[in-house]
Order: structure tokens, then C-alpha cells, then sequence
């Protein structure tokens, strides 16, 4: 018996592919999909609009230490209400008389008492009032909460960044690892067809029996089967990953390379304080300080300063005697609130108290996902280690097969075996390396060591 030789190579060589040497790098495709993931997944572009909103947030705080000016007018129309009686007649009236006839004229005339109303009636008031806040503790620590809540919002789209980053890593290599698999079935797929095509001719010639030729078409049967598998588990991977990018989901995805583990040096150490869950939990340590700050803050009282430029009169007149200016400074102290004030900063320390346990827990949390995934890695490279020794095996044993097959010395049965062991090797030695890959990606994201640009 005697296959063809390139359908044959064709085999060692996607053998001698898995077959792993030094540690590799990073890829050069992966990483400008991960540069146009971050660029314009939705999700994050929400969190930005979320900063962008906290930014305003603190330019209001900082504005409010500017002057503010405000115009305002009012115009009354009245008739009625409280009146004050001025009695001009009973004053003036005896003294008119007596001048009246000491000049034997009536040039002084008679005058009636006066009820004056105290509601202006046709008056208005226009003015424009300038206000500055000289001395306000709760404008200074109300602006440095809206920054540290600007600071907070950057470690949410980190933590957004960071995991998407692991997310389209492993959906890389996931697809990475289907296509390959479809790749090890297309050739074992040639290799069975042409031992189908070469048992017939010998069946043909009564050098074997039935049943060989039957067994080499459910072969070919079921490596197809496994290829359709294959080629639709790639598909998936495929839409999965372009939706992670969020563009068509059909779109092609170029491959790089992997033949090797990932660089160890990637994962050492035990430290976390990179994560941005920590970072959040520092920050909200930092806003809870001015909380409690803000609560204490009226032990200091509120002194500002005001100037009115305006006009008032009646009958809508518009002159000298109308304008006005008016400058005052105020000063406002809380002396007694029977005790709210004292509760807020209880309250403000219960919480400093809460987020300092809560940051110890999540502390030890991810400790223990970063030694959980290091388990993983070791894990996941003496599973590699244990397939490329077995591959090597297998392909040896089958090139072994293959030479008594041809000889007349072993049954095709026999031969058989040693092909699924060999086409299986493959499969598990594929499978074997990107999964160091992927735990490399769950390491990188537990240490927080990717470089996000």
C-alpha cells in the first residue's frame, strides 16, 4: 500500500508546527485589534461621555469662586393698605392765616391734612446685583470632590479598557484555536480520503477484505463531520470577537503566528495594586475625607460680598435722583442646628470605616484570583508540555504503523489507531497552546500589567 506523499508532509508539517521552542511575544495583529476594540466599543465611549459630564461638574465647582451677576427688576402698582396721617393742615394751617393777614394777601394757602400710603404705587426697581464669596468651606471641598470624582470616572474607563482587553485576547485566541483545529481536520481529511481511494483499488483487487473498505468510509465520514464541527466553531468565535471590535460581524480576521508559549516574564510577582478596582476604593477614600471635611464645614462661617448698580423711582423717571449703588458684605455662622451637623460627620466616618474594610476584602480578592490564575498558567504549560510529548509519540508511532501497513505486517486496523492517535495529539497540542495563551491574558488582566495606551 502506498499514500501520497504530499498529503503526508502536508500532516508533519502542521505537526511540526505545535511542536514549541523559546517563548514568544506579543502579536502584532492582536494588538491593533485591541487598538481598535478600545477605540470604539460602545461601552466605553458611554463612560467617557459619563467623564465628560463629571469635567463640566468640576468647572461649575470652580466657577462658583467668580463673581456671579444677576439683573432684576420689579414694578409695583398699588392702591390701599397701611397709610401714615401727616397733619399738614393743623401745622401750617394758624401760621398761613396770621401770614395772610400780616400781608393782607392769600398768598399762603389753606392745606389739607395728608394720608400717605406706605405701598409705592406706579414705582420700579431695576437693578444689577454683583455677588463674590470671599470665604466659603463648602465651595472648597465641593470642587475637590468633583475632581476626585473626575479621577474616579478615569479608573472606570480603565477598568473598562482592561477588561476588554481580556475579553478580545481570549476571543483571539479562541478563534486562533478553531481555525487551527479546521485546519489539523482539512488535512486528516485528505489523508483519510486517500486511504478510502487506496483500500477500494486494493479491495478492488481482492488484497483486503470488506471490511476494511467500510471502515475507511466511516472515517472519512466522521473526520468530516468533525470539520463541519470545526468550521461552524470557528464561525462563532469569528462573529464573537468582530462583536467585541463592533464591527461586521463577517468581517475576515487576519492570524498571527503562534507557535510558542507566552513570555513568562509577562506574569511574575504578586502585586495587584495596579488593579483599578484598588484605585477606585483610594479615590473613594479620598472623596470620603472631604465628605467629612464638607460636614464639618460649618465651624467656619460664610463671608461674601455684594454690589447693587441700579435705579428706582416713580412714574418709570430715569435720572440722577433714580440711580443708586448699594455695597454691602455678609456674613453667615451656623451656631446651633441641635446636632444635624454632628450627625453628618458620624455618618461621613461610618462610611470611611465601610470602604476601609471593603478595601482589605477586595485586596485579599484579588490576590486570590492572581494566585488562582497562576495555578491556571502552570497548569495550562504542563498540559502543553504533556501533549507535545505525546504528539511526538503519536507521530513517531504512526510513521512506524504506516511502514508495516505498507509491508504486509500489520492490519489496517492497527494503522487506524495509530492515525486517530496522531490526528488527536494534534487536536490536543493545539488545544493545549493557546490555552497557555489564554491564561496569560487572565494573568495579565489579574495583575494589571497590559500597557493601556
Amino acid at each position: 500500500m502506498k499514500f501520497k506523499s504530499q498529503t503526508f508532509y502536508q500532516l508533519l508539517l502542521l505537526s511540526s508546527a505545535l511542536l514549541a521552542a523559546p517563548f514568544a511575544k506579543a502579536q502584532g495583529k492582536l494588538d491593533e485589534y485591541i487598538r481598535q476594540g478600545l477605540a470604539s466599543n460602545e461601552s466605553i465611549r458611554q463612560q467617557n461621555f459619563v467623564l465628560e459630564k463629571n469635567i463640566y461638574a468640576l468647572k461649575e465647582a470652580k466657577s462658583m469662586f467668580l463673581p456671579d451677576v444677576t439683573f432684576s427688576t420689579t414694578y409695583t402698582k398699588a392702591d390701599g393698605g397701611r397709610t401714615i396721617d401727616f397733619p399738614t393742615g393743623d401745622l401750617f394751617n394758624g401760621v398761613y392765616s396770621t401770614l395772610n393777614k400780616l400781608t393782607g394777601s392769600n398768598a399762603f394757602p389753606q392745606l389739607q391734612n395728608q394720608r400717605i400710603q406706605l405701598n409705592p404705587d406706579n414705582f420700579y426697581d431695576a437693578k444689577f446685583r454683583t455677588t463674590l464669596p470671599i470665604l466659603n468651606a463648602e465651595l472648597i471641598y465641593n470642587k475637590r470632590i468633583k475632581r476626585q470624582q473626575v479621577d474616579l470616572q478615569k479608573a472606570e474607563i480603565l477598568l473598562y479598557k482592561r477588561e476588554l482587553v481580556k475579553e478580545i485576547k481570549t476571543a483571539y485566541y479562541n478563534y486562533q484555536k478553531a481555525v487551527y483545529a479546521t485546519g489539523i481536520y482539512e488535512s486528516s481529511l485528505r489523508l483519510v480520503e486517500e486511504g478510502q481511494r487506496i483500500n477500494t483499488k486494493l479491495y478492488d483487487n481482492s488484497k483486503v477484505n470488506r471490511t476494511v473498505v467500510l471502515r475507511s468510509q466511516n472515517e472519512v465520514s466522521r473526520i468530516n463531520a468533525s470539520l463541519i464541527e470545526a468550521q461552524k466553531t470557528a464561525e462563532s468565535a469569528g462573529y464573537y470577537f468582530n462583536f467585541l471590535l463592533n464591527r461586521p460581524l463577517t468581517d475576515s480576521i487576519l492570524s498571527d503566528d503562534i507557535k510558542t508559549l507566552p513570555a513568562r516574564e509577562q506574569s511574575p510577582g504578586n502585586n495587584v495594586d495596579g488593579r483599578e478596582e484598588l484605585s477606585k476604593l483610594r479615590i473613594a477614600k479620598d472623596i470620603n475625607g472631604n465628605l467629612t471635611g464638607l460636614a464639618r464645614s460649618y465651624i467656619v462661617p460664610k463671608l461674601g460680598t455684594f454690589i447693587d448698580l441700579g435705579s428706582q423711582a416713580f412714574d418709570w423717571k430715569f435720572n440722577s435722583n433714580s440711580r443708586y449703588y448699594l455695597f454691602g458684605v455678609s456674613l453667615e455662622w451656623n451656631l446651633f442646628s441641635s446636632g444635624k451637623n454632628n450627625y453628618r460627620v458620624k455618618q461621613a466616618l461610618a462610611d470611611r470605616e465601610a470602604l476601609a474594610s471593603q478595601t482589605d476584602y477586595v485586596q485579599q480578592q484579588l490576590l486570590t484570583e492572581l494566585k488562582v490564575r497562576q495555578a491556571g498558567m502552570q497548569s495550562a504549560i504542563a498540559q502543553y508540555q504533556a501533549a507535545q510529548s505525546q504528539l511526538k509519540t503519536s507521530q513517531t508511532y504512526y510513521g512506524d504503523m504506516l511502514k508495516l501497513y505498507k509491508q504486509g505486517t500489520a492490519i489496517y486496523i492497527e494503522l487506524l489507531d495509530a492515525q486517530n492517535q496522531w490526528i488527536d495529539a494534534q487536536l490536543h497540542a493545539n488545544i493545549a497552546l493557546y490555552d497557555t495563551w489564554i491564561a496569560d491574558a487572565a494573568i495579565e488582566r489579574a495583575n494589571a500589567s497590559f500597557t493601556i495606551q
